[in-house]
């Protein structure tokens, strides 16, 4: 699996258009072929900070990922509404997701 997660920090007075936004592009991304999830949250400290956590099957999901028109429409309109540049952490989990253990 390949496991992205982005963090953001969202201009204050582009809040409304970045709602919209994410909300039309995590539609989009969660039917790509090979997309295993697609989510987007708000920090409970940091106002208008967000974390995008994406998980693709396989690395060739998230080269296609990337090459979609819809990839393409966010990097046109993301740019816009951030306060700084994103945090990104993009590793490959051989195992995917795990049972917590201390839980199962």
């Amino acid at each position: 699996m390949i496991f992205i997660v982005l963090k953001v920090q969202i201009r204050p007075d582009q809040r409304d258009y970045w709602l919209e936004g994410i909300q039309r592009y995590t539609e989009a991304v969660r039917q790509e072929q090979g997309n295993l999830s697609f989510d987007c949250f708000e920090s409970i400290d940091t106002a208008n900070e967000f974390a995008i956590v994406e998980g693709f099957e396989s690395r060739e999901a998230g080269d296609s990922h990337v090459k979609t028109d819809h990839f393409a429409d966010f990097m046109g309109w993301f740019p816009k509404v951030l306060a700084a540049a994103p945090k990104i952490v993009n590793v490959e989990v051989p195992e995917g997701w795990s049972e917590m253990s201390e839980l199962g």
